[in-house]
């Protein structure tokens, strides 16, 4: 299937920094797209992949569950780390999650971690439900462009398929249990208003992991997707102040690391 205009993925060369963005859960890479391009216009090499299943149509991710949504962005980190000195992982809801697993199992090949209203738990009846459910109803109502800023839209499903649903389930529960594990530094944006993940899984993040180097803010003017909410461009700055106050290679020139002369190649989108 052809993917839907604006939700291709983005790659672009840059320095010995990399920084790898995940989306969240029936959104895309358009959700990101300013944050990737702001982090690549300051040096850094980027990767923003398509998760499989997104993008395209909602029968397409009923086929998917989280081992092929995380499989593509362990693929993406370890390219990264390949090309890179220091790699950090940033992400956006269930993207913020997949980011945090990425943390916990790779270790020191992880430098830091930005997470913007990351997901932790299905919450409600609609947790108890979806084992059986999913198999009754194929979809419910869409969960894109919860944002405050009137015109600002996401390009996502309009439906949610419950057989992927549930999968984001047992992976939330996965991920809660390894969030231990996460030990790097870590900066974490969320919205006090939000209305797909409560303010609670934030806290149940900032509790759970093991990082003694957070910073936590809160986006006052902004719902879920923040990234292209009116607290955009406070994430995008904050998230730049981290990886540069933690990586000492930030703000040379792009190319003078290992990427000789790669500098500027950018695909998708």
């Amino acid at each position: 299937m052809p993917v839907l205009p604006g939700a291709e993925p983005f790659r672009r060369e840059g320095g010995e920094v990399g920084v790898l963005l995940c989306h969240g859960f029936t959104g895309s890479p358009q959700s990101l797209r300013p944050w990737a391009e702001f982090l690549a216009e300051r040096g850094l090499t980027v990767a923003l992949p398509l998760l499989p299943g997104h993008g395209t149509r909602w029968e397409d991710m009923q086929l998917t569950g989280w081992q092929d949504w995380y499989a593509e962005v362990d693929r993406e980190l370890r390219a990264l780390k390949d090309r890179c000195d220091q790699v950090f992982v940033l992400g956006l809801s269930m993207g913020g999650t997949l980011a945090l697993r990425l943390a916990a199992k790779h270790g020191d090949d992880v430098t830091g971690v930005v997470v913007v209203n990351p997901a932790n738990k299905v919450h409600g009846l609609a947790a108890h439900a979806l084992p059986v459910l999913r198999h009754l109803v194929p979809t419910v109502k869409g969960i894109t462009s919860d944002i405050a800023k009137e015109g600002a839209q996401e390009i996502g499903y309009d439906r949610v398929p419950l057989h992927s649903a549930h999968s984001m389930r047992n992976f939330y529960r996965q991920v809660d249990g390894e969030l231990p594990q996460v030990t790097q530094p870590l900066l974490l944006l969320h919205s006090p208003q939000d209305h797909v993940v409560p303010p609670a899984d934030s806290a149940r993040v900032l509790s759970r992991v093991s990082s003694t180097d957070v910073t936590e803010i809160l986006l006052e003017q902004s719902y879920h997707v923040a990234t292209l909410d009116h607290d955009a461009d406070r994430i995008f700055e904050e998230s730049y102040a981290f990886v540069a106050r933690l990586a000492p290679a930030v703000g040379k020139e792009p190319g003078t690391g290992r990427l000789g002369q790669q500098e500027g190649t950018a695909t998708g989108g």
